[in-house]
């Protein structure tokens, strides 16, 4: 299991024709691959159940995860426009392969795949959602406690279906692959958003409503932080300003996972956000910089190079925010030249999104970097 996986890139007005192209551009599969990975364009999105039976009798790969992106890139960035689809397959130990789709409860998950799960800790998640689902933010940090797993992964775009892959169709709002410890990976993280003031203590709120932060009505705090010419004119902040739910980090540092500001109650100072939050839970507010987003790729990239220290990569999944970088296409064509410079040429796709998975959170304006080693 040392071969670089197989990648490709295809698109036209064919699902059929377009898969063949990219499976001739791939080549000859390395032995014993089993894992495969697809992600198409909405113009594909009815098709996925069609390219899965057409990949499985053409590969022999059972196992393949994937979903519909709101973009898709590949070899040599992305195709201009049409329907697309992006490929990649490799081997991995099949024991420490196992798909799921769903999670109702701790318990019901630990009956489905408590021994499994019990032989292969610690473990990463490839997770895709449904971004139909209401309570999806509260749902990702709960599949991550119940199986102690690290999640990766992103929302599918929001289509009628909203089609996702793990070993078959979807029916659940989470669904994926978990990988044993017997798959190394490498994992970074490129936030697009900065904070504009400090961590604020939630004192007062109803489920995604926030009424007071440290006291005070949130408007108020949102006012301070956001700065004068924002205070004046509340109609600024859409698109540029954000909240975060800030992530303690095990050296003592925090991390955040941005959250969209869906809705100011002027008349009451009231905010809500597209998350749960309850009261004692940390809060701040960050902005929108395209330029901050690439500092970011530059800097997840340089610790990523340092963790690996030379070892090869096999191959690689870049998740990305649509509005991370400013625009939904050029942006992620931006972070693929940063990925090639700093790591070289290596196997890898990837898809745009409006929600990345990442740890036990869901980010928005992020950038997410998985390598197979």
């Amino acid at each position: 299991m040392t071969a670089a996986f197989r990648v490709g890139l295809g698109g036209g007005s064919h699902w059929g024709l377009a898969a063949k192209a990219c499976l001739e551009q791939m080549g000859p599969l390395p032995p014993g691959a089993n894992l495969g990975f697809l992600y198409v364009t909405p113009g594909f999105g009815d098709c996925l159940s069609s390219l899965l039976t057409y990949l499985r009798e053409t590969t022999g790969i059972v196992c393949w995860t994937g979903t519909v992106g709101q973009d898709v890139f590949g070899p040599g960035g992305g195709l201009s426009d049409g329907p697309r689809l992006a490929i990649m397959a490799g081997d991995v130990d099949g024991d420490a392969l196992r798909t799921f789709d769903g999670f109702a409860t701790p318990a019901q998950f630990a009956a489905e795949h408590g021994p499994w799960l019990a032989r292969h800790t610690p473990i990463a998640a490839l997770v895709h959602g449904d971004p139909r689902t209401a309570d999806l933010a509260g749902q990702v940090p709960a599949l991550a406690d119940a199986t102690g797993a690290f999640l990766l992964g992103g929302l599918a775009a929001t289509t009628e279906t909203s089609t996702r892959l793990c070993g078959r169709l979807a029916t659940q709002p989470l669904s994926g692959v978990l990988l044993g410890r017997q798959v190394p990976l490498a994992t970074g993280l490129a936030q697009g958003c900065s904070p504009i003031g400090p961590i604020h203590r939630v004192t007062r709120s109803v489920e995604r409503v926030v009424m007071d932060l440290d006291g005070v009505p949130a408007l108020d705090a949102l006012k301070s932080d956001a700065g004068e010419i924002i205070a004046r004119d509340l109609k600024r902040a859409a698109g540029y300003i954000h909240a975060a739910q800030p992530i303690p980090g095990a050296d003592g540092s925090w991390d955040y996972a941005v959250v969209t500001l869906s809705g100011i109650d002027r008349r009451r100072g009231w905010i809500e956000i597209a998350g749960e939050v309850t009261e004692g839970d940390p809060l701040m507010f960050v902005h929108h910089q395209p330029d901050l987003a690439r500092r970011n790729v530059r800097r997840m990239l340089s610790d990523l190079a340092h963790r690996l220290a030379g070892r090869p990569v096999r191959g690689g999944l870049y998740i990305a925010g649509t509005q991370r970088n400013g625009d939904p296409t050029e942006g992620a064509a931006g972070d693929l030249v940063l990925i090639e410079e700093a790591l070289g040429s290596i196997p890898l796709i990837g898809f745009t999104t409006e929600g990345e998975i990442h740890r036990d959170r869901l980010h928005g304006y992020a950038g997410m970097l998985a390598l197979f080693l």
